[in-house]
């Protein structure tokens, strides 16, 4: 008889992500992936060519534990000059990827039994985190309402967020802005109002600011968290190269805060990978130093393909929600009249049509996401950050043609034939 082994309860409850399940279905229907946020197409070519430069050139072995040195100063080069950050290399820890900055974080600077304030909806990533650190993930709402010219937005409800930060038990707080999955950019209005909630607290905060490049909206612009008065030495800044140079897979992160913070965030990270991959530190060193015009001419694009993909959206019948960066797109499927819930859309979607989205519902605490009468109940995420075959791909087979028929048909057919 198989033993049976325990499974700890800080991951009794975790299982696979919904963009692991999302990606598994379009990969088995052959469908055109608008679910996970990764781009098909590579970053700078030069970027490329240096790191395998770097591999063939024999710079395959540990690094140094805190970052070749030469992407710490780059990402502080890159802080001062496009954000106004003063801080140096000695600020600065690589890590695996943003996912990791986030995840030492949170160990390291917040005890069991304590509670992190996130946004909601939350990326699954700080729900986890908080989770592993045996804290509790406190949500804050954010609030959805139409702005002047009617398109429904998300913007920060400052009395749910200011009682949440007044709470005994609240260590810290995770923001990110541009936000995933909304697409919001909190203004600088807005993020004054948060310094002002934590200003001399004690709360950390957590600033998770990867899509700080992708802002599409000209009257909008990133604000660096750690810039305000008085956040410097109280703010983990977190970012990456994965969104800013289209290198997903390459998982080279970077954590920046005040000594005393940064070595509680090394602590932690120490032990979870002690280093990340060596050669290709230089490459994103590089980037970070030479690929401005690039970065520029990926943002253009992606507005782009923003606005392509909204219109088709628009045309098959769904409400389009504001989005003024990431990589991501919101819909309400509530107007095609289906009645079903955004998660039981997406796990159709790629059969019936040939698409593959995430319901916005995963980004939720469990009760909201089971409330008939929760907004978020209906909506979907799509990115737009694919190339454009992909994306002409997606708009052909969501629009059909008159023997297909409509986005919502083609939904209710593959739904009876599975209830018969």
């Amino acid at each position: 008889m198989a033993e049976q082994f325990h499974r700890a309860h800080r991951v009794a409850g975790i299982g696979p992500t919904i963009f692991a399940t999302m990606t598994a279905e379009a990969v088995r229907t052959r469908a055109a992936n608008l679910g996970q946020g990764f781009p098909d197409e590579d970053g700078p070519a030069e970027m490329l060519q240096i790191a395998a430069d770097e591999i063939l050139g024999g710079n395959n072995q540990y690094g140094p534990g805190p970052g070749v040195q030469a992407l710490r100063e780059a990402v502080a080069r890159d802080r001062r000059r496009r954000w106004g950050q003063q801080v140096t290399a000695d600020d600065v820890l690589i890590t695996v990827g943003a996912t990791e900055a986030i995840a030492a974080s949170v160990l390291g600077l917040v005890d069991a039994g304590r509670q992190v304030v996130v946004l909601e909806p939350t990326y699954d990533a700080y729900s986890a985190a908080i989770g592993l650190a045996e804290a509790t993930a406190r949500p804050v709402r954010l609030r959805l309402a139409p702005d002047a010219d009617g398109v429904r937005r998300w913007s920060l409800d400052r009395a749910a967020f200011a009682a949440a930060c007044a709470e005994d038990a609240t260590a810290a707080v995770i923001l990110n802005s541009p936000h995933n999955p909304t697409g919001t950019v909190l203004d600088r209005d807005d993020l004054e109002f948060i310094a002002d909630c934590v200003r001399g607290t004690g709360i950390t905060v957590i600033s998770d600011e990867v899509y700080e490049r992708l802002v599409y909206d000209d009257d909008l612009h990133h604000t660096a968290f750690a810039t305000l008065p008085g956040m410097a030495g109280q703010t983990v800044t977190i970012s990456s190269a994965a969104k800013s140079f289209n290198v997903t897979g390459w998982k080279t992160g970077w954590a920046i805060a005040a000594p005393e913070l940064l070595a509680a965030v090394t602590a932690a990270k120490q032990f979870l990978s002690y280093v990340g991959v060596t050669p290709l530190q230089p490459a994103v060193a590089w980037a970070l130093d030479n690929a401005d015009e690039w970065s520029e001419n990926w943002d253009a694009t992606l507005r782009d393909r923003r606005d392509r993909l909204a219109g088709v959206l628009r045309a098959t019948g769904q409400e389009v929600l504001g989005s003024d960066g990431t990589y991501f797109l919101v819909s309400d499927i509530a107007p095609l009249g289906l009645g079903i819930s955004g998660e039981e859309f997406c796990r159709l979607l790629p059969s019936a049509v040939g698409v593959a989205a995430i319901p916005v519902s995963a980004f939720v605490v469990a009760d909201a996401a089971d409330d008939p009468a929760d907004p978020v109940r209906t909506l979907v995420r799509w990115t737009f950050c694919k190339n454009d075959t992909t994306l002409a791909t997606a708009a052909e087979r969501l629009s059909g043609d008159a023997a297909d028929g409509t986005l919502a048909d083609r939904i209710r057919t593959a739904r009876s034939r599975l209830r018969s």
